[in-house]
């Protein structure tokens, strides 16, 4: 007890400046963590979280040099100069985390995606829910959180879907043969638009195409797209039931399939 309490003793004044160096940072990280996310969510800076780790890991990697040379009697010259020895085997092994922080910045400031986004990687659809310093978090359609390496993520097909392509509904019809087209273009849009009046976006018309001829008449596709919080297949369902009996459609053809 006697020795650890010399020891203490001539150690005092620098557990006082570990300590003090260690509080100091642990506040000022979890201060500019706070204020960096409040400048994020205001700017044209998307936010996610590879930013505000870098920037704590700043702040640690600061208070060290701080504390290296009177607390352990080290030189941060001279551990530098160690680490540039070694930089390269250094670089070596950790190629695949350089390769992904690398990678997330570039997603983040190429403005690629951005926390929000609804995505499709590799046949997987879901929304960007964040993109850390390794990894960018995709919550999937079922709920489940994909996690795929930035770096694994700058080389696949990506598919960003905007908002009107994510509501948009297509179904498929063949009008009868000899119609006239911009009458039934017309008949059409405003069968399905009172039909799915609910469950639409008043914002936006139906878009009625027509794409080709069959020996059943001519085919076309009618575009809706769903109110915020409406399923695909309901605004479907209503549009179908809106052509299934109607006049100028070919039943013999099938509708929305």
């Amino acid at each position: 007890m006697e020795t650890m309490l010399n020891w203490l003793s001539a150690h005092a004044d620098r557990i006082v400046l570990l300590a003090i160096v260690l509080v100091a940072a642990l506040i000022l990280a979890k201060v500019t963590s706070r204020l960096l996310r409040k400048f994020l969510e205001r700017s044209n800076v998307p936010n996610a979280s590879i930013f505000i780790n870098l920037t704590r890991l700043m702040i640690w990697l600061f208070a060290a040099t701080i504390v290296l040379r009177p607390v352990f009697g080290i030189n941060p010259t001279t551990l530098i100069t160690a680490l540039g020895v070694g930089g390269l085997a250094l670089s070596l092994g950790l190629k695949d985390t350089i390769a992904n922080v690398v990678g997330g910045f570039g997603l983040m400031l190429g403005k690629v995606v951005t926390p929000g986004d609804i995505v499709t990687v590799s046949g997987v659809t879901g929304t960007i829910k964040d993109i850390t310093w390794r990894q960018t978090v995709v919550e999937e359609r079922g709920g489940n959180d994909l996690i795929i390496p930035n770096s694994v993520l700058n080389t696949s097909l990506l598919e960003r879907i905007t908002p009107a392509a994510e509501s948009r509904v297509t179904i498929p019809f063949t009008a009868k043969a000899g119609s006239d087209l911009s009458d039934i273009s017309r008949r059409i849009a405003a069968s399905v638009e009172r039909a799915t009046a609910d469950a639409t976006s008043p914002d936006t018309s139906a878009v009625v195409n027509f794409t080709g001829f069959t020996p059943y008449g001519v085919e076309g596709q009618v575009l809706l797209f769903a109110k915020p919080g409406v399923l695909l297949s309901t605004v479907r369902d209503k549009a179908v039931r809106a052509l299934a009996d109607a006049e100028f459609i070919e039943q013999r053809a099938a509708i929305g399939q």
